[in-house]
């Protein structure tokens, strides 16, 4: 090995983004939208634990919730950012862990926003290849079920099907995908040979995957994001036009290494424990975030939103497990040159190499399976380039990561979890007691009934894209709910008739008003009414009862209209 090649070992861990909220002064904090979804199956049921009383604050009301339509269906696939919903129990979970009746069973897909059109008899496979992982305690719960039914153990093996959503593609047509079991207890699989061919003349299409349990009985259906269509890769200079060609900040990519444009060549950045890789078969999805340079020259690290554009600082993070790359320069490859004078947008499926800003000479490459540090000369002719090996050249690709989660709770259901409803955003309307919550997405259906954590909400089915639903009292979520002055929050659920259990990626919080007692309200206005104290709980027992019964009423009424 060329002295100069040392090996790439720093490897920092990403630090986790907080979801805590403090309440000011007014009492009142924005509502966060926690989108990396729910914590593994163990976690325990929703009741926020005793809270001691607090004489201040005697009120808990909702608080605005922002919508949002990016975490859709990326659910927890960004562990590292997932600090959970602490102190808070969940829907269908147990909080006896010895019973595994209740637990959760994931389905992530992972795959490259844009394809390349096939031509011909010429066949340009997906690359990175669409990949298919399986996770969850509840696979094994359902398994064990079966098992005690006196099936064979062949019957609970998974198996599964990939192709495109196009209405002429055939049982033929799709990819068997073989599962093989991991360290971690989950299972993968990879689509090696999808392709689409010129024939299709759609400028976008999704993937379906189809899982079943030894052929026979259908776990459900599942649909990827679009993914678009391209010739070839883009040469010129992008606009915002073709906005959706441009890698932005904070998005996720994959990179990719081929030599001489040979298949069996092709290797992938990956992580495996903790450490850089180049893989053969697995690859990782990296957060590509750009940095601001002087912020990261004093140990900071503010995020800048935009497109990324060569030249910039960026930090790859790996979305899974959190492990980070130092600071690097993106730069722009020509010919075995990085050109250190382009500025210009990244596109999908550039070639480019990334330098470390600590070490202008040194750039990110691959050698075998190792991840390594390049010493790269500048050229002889021309010293705005860089000559680099041929493991310092990489492929950049938006790719997506989506996860469907369901719970099959105390039955062990034999019905398709598909069609699966998907939620992409939420709006409120009304505030305080009479507050109704709006869901937008897609799959609804009349057998859906939302949840709030622990609690089924009254819920109306308006269109197979909208469900409407009246925000359960915080009342619900604690009997010191009087004296509550922290947030409460509680995550959304989608609950089928039969008890299946979809999970969201969102959820809902409760913010407090800050006001002082009862007592104090009613002795700076004059005194107390007949009866001391008593009375004036009795009222506010009384009062309690008429908002509660106003809600329910105006949402009837409204269902009614």
């Amino acid at each position: 090995m060329d002295p100069r090649n040392t090996p790439f070992l720093n490897s920092a861990e990403a630090t986790p983004i907080m979801n805590e909220l403090d309440v000011g002064e007014d009492g009142r904090k924005e509502t966060l939208l926690h989108r990396p979804g729910f914590p593994e199956a163990d976690t325990a049921l929703l009741y926020p634990p005793p809270l001691s009383p607090d004489p201040i604050s005697p009120l808990t009301h909702l608080g605005t919730l922002p919508s949002g339509h990016d975490a859709a269906r990326t659910g927890g696939w960004d562990r590292r950012l997932n600090s959970g919903f602490q102190g808070c129990q969940l829907l269908g979970t147990s909080a006896d862990l010895g019973r595994e009746a209740h637990a959760d069973q994931s389905v992530t897909i992972l795959h490259a926003k844009v394809a390349q059109k096939s031509y011909g008899n010429e066949k340009r496979f997906f690359c990175p290849p669409p990949c298919v992982y399986i996770t969850g305690h509840g696979w094994k719960v359902m398994q064990d079920h079966l098992k005690a039914a006196g099936y064979g153990d062949s019957v609970y093996r998974v198996c599964g099907y990939m192709c495109l959503d196009s209405s002429s593609q055939s049982q033929a047509d799709a990819f068997k995908l073989v599962f093989d079991e991991q360290p971690n207890s989950r299972m993968f699989a990879c689509a090696k040979s999808l392709f689409i061919s010129d024939q299709d003349k759609r400028k976008h299409f999704c993937l379906l995957l189809r899982l079943f349990l030894n052929n026979r009985q259908e776990v459900g259906s599942f649909q990827s994001r679009m993914i678009k269509v391209i010739s070839k890769p883009s040469q010129k200079r992008q606009s915002m036009k073709n906005a959706d060609l441009c890698i932005s900040s904070c998005s996720r990519v994959a990179l990719f290494n081929r030599l001489r444009s040979q298949t069996v060549s092709t290797r992938y950045l990956s992580v495996d424990r903790g450490a850089f890789i180049a893989s053969a078969r697995h690859w990782t999805a990296f957060t590509i975030t750009m940095v601001d340079d002087q912020c990261a020259e004093q140990g900071g690290f503010v995020l800048s939103e935009g497109f990324i554009c060569y030249g910039c600082v960026v930090q790859l993070v790996c979305t899974e497990s959190g492990a980070a790359l130092p600071p690097m320069v993106i730069r722009k490859v020509n010919k075995q040159h990085a050109i250190l004078d382009v500025d210009e947008p990244v596109s999908q499926l550039h070639k480019c190499a990334f330098q470390f800003r600590d070490n202008p000479h040194a750039y990110l490459c691959l050698t075998n399976d190792a991840i390594i540090e390049y010493q790269a000369p500048f050229s002889v002719r021309d010293p705005s380039k860089v000559v680099l090996n041929d493991g310092s050249c990489w492929t950049i690709i938006g790719v997506e990561v989506v996860e469907f989660t369901f719970n099959q709770g105390l039955a062990c259901i034999t019905t398709p979890v598909s069609p699966f409803p998907v939620v992409t955003g939420l709006e409120v309307n009304g505030g305080g007691h009479v507050a109704m919550l709006e869901i937008h997405g897609e799959n609804f259906t009349p057998h859906l009934k939302v949840w709030f954590g622990n609690g089924e909400a009254e819920t109306m089915y308006k269109s197979p894209k909208s469900l409407l639903c009246v925000v359960p009292d915080v009342s619900v979520f604690s009997d010191g709910w009087r004296c509550l002055r922290r947030v409460i929050t509680v995550p959304l659920s989608l609950v089928r008739l039969d008890g299946l259990i979809y999970r969201t990626s969102y959820s809902f919080t409760y913010t407090p008003e800050l006001q002082p007692p009862p007592s104090a309200r009613m002795t700076a206005g004059g005194g107390k009414r007949e009866g001391g104290m008593g009375g004036g709980q009795d009222d506010d027992i009384l009062l309690e009862t008429i908002h509660q019964e106003f809600t329910r009423a105006n949402f009837h009424l409204f269902m009614q209209s």
